[in-house]
């Protein structure tokens, strides 16, 4: 077990190595849609990414992620099939959002500096896939 002080060591100490190691800087917040942000999750429990949905509005929840299921079949043959559609996913008690996320199947934590060799061409490989996604669809998605 850690301290918290050194959990928040380590935890930046991948990022930063992580961003050494990405072949570009990452779209991730930049995305130019408010409610939508591709993102990297890696913590003590597992690792994934994806596109995070998070209207302030429930309409405009709707209607993002309806563009997302249109583009499902898509997502699936052009950047993964492992992609999950999760429309109520818990970020903490009580706060959910859409995610449509692809999960590392492997057991990583963000603690153990070996499971950074297995998570790094992982998020490599799959966000450069996912952003090239994005860009190509991203008018259907904006619109």
């Amino acid at each position: 077990m850690f301290s918290k002080s050194e959990s928040k060591k380590i935890r930046e100490e991948f990022w930063t190595q992580f961003g050494k190691q990405s072949p570009k800087k990452w779209i991730l917040y930049d995305t130019k849609i408010k409610a939508i942000d591709l993102k990297f999750n890696f913590d003590t429990k597992g690792a994934n990414l994806g596109i995070k949905i998070d209207a302030v509005d429930s309409s405009q929840q709707e209607i993002y992620w309806n563009k997302f299921i249109s583009l499902k079949q898509l997502l699936l043959d052009e950047v993964s099939p492992d992609f999950i559609f999760d429309i109520n996913y818990e970020v903490m008690p009580g706060k959910y959002i859409g995610y449509i996320y692809i999960p590392l199947e492997e057991k990583v934590s963000i603690h153990n500096k070996n499971s950074w060799e297995i998570v790094i061409p992982f998020f490599n490989k799959n966000m450069l896939a996912l952003e090239h996604f994005f860009i190509e669809y991203y008018d259907i998605i904006k619109a």
